[in-house]
């Protein structure tokens, strides 16, 4: 492991990213975390700082951050968002221009949560977004691309997602039938994505890296509690 490691993070105020932060925050090899925010995200030790800034003006007004990993934690719905173009400006635009901000700043490391089925060509809307992501982040000049891609996320979330309470219920069920080639469509606690990304932050290996769900798992299972 090479710590200890500046982070700038982003999406901390999500289901996973929140998870993330609570570690962060309690790793001593951690130098320091700055949340890029368009709003508080609460009290944290003294280590973590929070950065307001308008995400429609990422490219201007991010030119202050600096750090050796970014660690993007965006998503939504289209029905949270509203309308597919809005859905598309958080889960690309957005995502993109941190990841711009970061490769300016010459960063090590770019993390980010992808999701299952991730496919540039798929018809399916979001599974598309999601790999336009993913293949024009890894056009970037960043020594190391993570994406993980998690499948169900379990947790409370603080937005209710349509459809999702009833999934969560049912998961332990589904959970027991996904094996052997089904093991990666197991729905996965944000705690365990949580832990998985914050080893990936703890550790340097340049190249472009893909973590379907079940490995995410392996990941998460392989770590002790105080990382």
């Amino acid at each position: 492991m090479n710590f200890p490691t500046d982070i700038c993070m982003t999406g901390a105020t999500g289901l996973v990213g929140n998870e993330l932060l609570l570690l962060l925050a309690n790793i001593e090899h951690v130098g320091h975390v700055t949340v890029v925010s368009r709003k508080p995200v609460g009290r944290f030790p003294a280590k973590v700082e929070t950065v307001l800034l308008d995400f429609d003006k990422l490219a201007s007004q991010g030119s202050s951050l600096k750090a050796h990993t970014f660690v993007c934690c965006l998503g939504t719905t289209i029905k949270v968002a509203g309308s597919q173009e809005a859905f598309r400006k958080v889960d690309y635009d957005y995502v993109m221009e941190f990841a711009k901000v970061a490769e300016k700043a010459q960063a090590q490391k770019f993390i980010v949560i992808s999701a299952m089925g991730a496919d540039a060509g798929s018809s399916i809307f979001y599974n598309r977004v999601k790999g336009e992501m993913e293949r024009d982040l890894r056009k970037l000049s960043i020594p190391q691309i993570e994406i993980f891609r998690p499948s169900l996320l379990l947790g409370d979330r603080k937005e209710k997602r349509a459809g999702e309470g009833l999934m969560q219920k049912l998961s332990p069920v589904m959970n027991a039938l996904m094996i052997g080639p089904l093991k990666k469509y197991k729905a996965i606690a944000a705690t365990d994505v949580a832990k998985a990304m914050a080893l990936s932050i703890l550790n340097f290996n340049a190249g472009q890296f893909i973590y379907e769900s079940d490995e995410i798992q392996r990941m998460s299972d392989s770590i002790k509690a105080d990382i």
